[in-house]
């Protein structure tokens, strides 16, 4: 990894959006061009009818295969020569589709093959170029170094080797500690917007760190100076040194944009839809029992991060639970009659959309719980070490857990490892069909034996 200059900044995951916008829109360009000067070649107008259509036809077919041949990536910024190699790449079988699409609907002679043939190979030539010279640019521009990366020290000695960010546990109070959420939180918020995390620690403290950031929802690794001796080929480099990684994010960026617009499409429109039942819905709610419409509660978040989840008020307020140390049971005196009726109905969640539009919860995901949560007298996370690795995704308002029948109050283990096993297995081989599949099944179980 080359060193990142001392006045270079260490781009976002924002700002790498932009640059990948940036590598989209040079691309988009030298297309655009290489048809205009065939247009200009064959009819003598860089903006006659057939280049432009001959484009529009190309176009959309390229950048789709180029964003699943990961063109646009932190690899491709990094190495340009890959960008472009991939880019085009993508280009030629973005041709071949476009000519086997328009002689199996035998409309080829609609277009000018002139037109067709002089526009691809000066796309394929201006986009490899464009493509070299504006991934040389922005490598220098950023150090040649767009992941933003932490080296955590913890009792030991141990140097950055190319720029990257270095926090000293001791010096920040920070321990590892599975039975403090607190904790958790801080840590949370130092690992947020992290896509490496290189942690050194004596071997003692490895396996509770390893537990510790298991939910942080970034690449985890471990620096082990000792396993150079052993030559394991299959592990990661760090500075020359042998790393393992013990923990990942279950979703890459791409995933996680296809995730986030899911959200962002589902929640708003059902906010705007649904705007005349929840207003009845608060109306009622104030009409029964005074007090807030509304019921705040600290729920833990991605990446252990605690914040705050919004619900309608189903209790008397003077009988709200703010940390969540006492369960729902059925027949529960503190609920109200209002709140007995949005509770078996699940409507007492849907102010929660307002939390997946502010993107601290996703529609589908892990239901976040309490900091007081428990079981049989024990918090949850005692009763599973694997409790903290169900936060390396964003909670959600529905969940494998909730269409398998796994909801309620947790009155014995079972009713929490049930729920644990089936989060854990939603962050294996996420999918944007399974995520539509489970809203699906919600729609058939908001009313369950088990709400209440």
């Amino acid at each position: 990894m080359r060193p990142l200059p001392a006045n270079k900044a260490r781009p976002t995951e924002a700002l790498r959006l932009r640059l990948y916008g940036l590598l989209i829109l040079v691309d988009t360009v030298a297309m655009a061009a290489a048809f205009a000067l065939a247009g200009a070649i064959r009819f003598g107008s860089p903006q006659h009818t057939e280049s432009i259509e001959t484009f529009a036809l190309l176009w959309p077919i390229y950048v789709c295969l180029a964003l699943n041949g990961r063109a646009y990536s932190i690899d491709a910024l990094e190495n340009p020569r890959a960008g472009a190699s991939r880019a085009t790449q993508a280009l030629v079988f973005a041709i071949s589709a476009a000519v086997a699409m328009l002689f199996s609907l035998k409309v080829s002679t609609d277009f000018s093959r002139l037109v067709f043939g002089i526009g691809a190979v000066g796309a394929l030539i201006l986009v490899t170029a464009g493509r070299l010279a504006a991934g040389n640019a922005i490598g220098k521009r950023f150090g040649w170094t767009f992941r933003n990366e932490l080296l955590f020290v913890d009792g030991t000695n141990a140097l950055p080797s190319s720029g990257e960010d270095v926090t000293f546990a001791d010096r920040e109070g920070l321990q590892p500690s599975l039975d403090d959420p607190e904790m958790l939180d801080r840590i949370g918020r130092l690992l947020e917007h992290r896509d490496r995390v290189i942690l050194a620690c004596p071997p003692a403290r490895r396996r509770a760190w390893a537990q510790m950031l298991k939910g942080a929802n970034v690449d985890i690794e471990i620096l082990a100076p000792e396993l150079d001796q052993l030559g394991a080929l299959a592990l990661r480099q760090y500075g020359g040194r042998s790393t393992f990684l013990v923990a990942c994010g279950p979703l890459g960026l791409r995933d996680r944009i296809l995730k986030r617009g899911l959200d962002i499409a589902i929640s708003s429109t059902a906010l705007f839809l649904l705007a005349p039942l929840l207003m009845a819905i608060a109306l009622a709610i104030r009409i029964e029992s005074k007090g807030s419409v509304l019921f705040r509660q600290p729920r833990v978040g991605r990446g252990n991060r605690i914040f705050s989840m919004v619900k309608f008020r189903s209790m008397r307020a003077e009988a709200t639970d703010t940390a969540g140390a006492r369960s729902t049971g059925r027949d529960d005196d503190r609920v109200t009659r209002v709140g007995r009726f949005i509770r078996r109905t699940s409507l007492d969640e849907m102010p929660q959309l307002v939390n997946v539009l502010k993107g601290e919860m996703s529609i589908v995901g892990p239901r976040p719980h309490a900091l007081a949560s428990t079981a049989e007298d024990r918090f949850f996370w005692t009763i599973d070490a694997r409790y903290w690795d169900r936060h390396a995704i964003k909670p959600g308002l529905t969940g494998l857990a909730q269409i398998r029948g796994f909801r309620g109050a947790t009155a014995s283990c079972s009713d929490l490892t049930n729920r644990l096993q089936s989060d854990l297995e939603y962050l294996v081989g996420w999918t944007i069909g399974r995520d539509i599949t489970i809203i699906v099944k919600t729609l058939q179980v908001l009313m369950h034996r088990n709400a209440f």
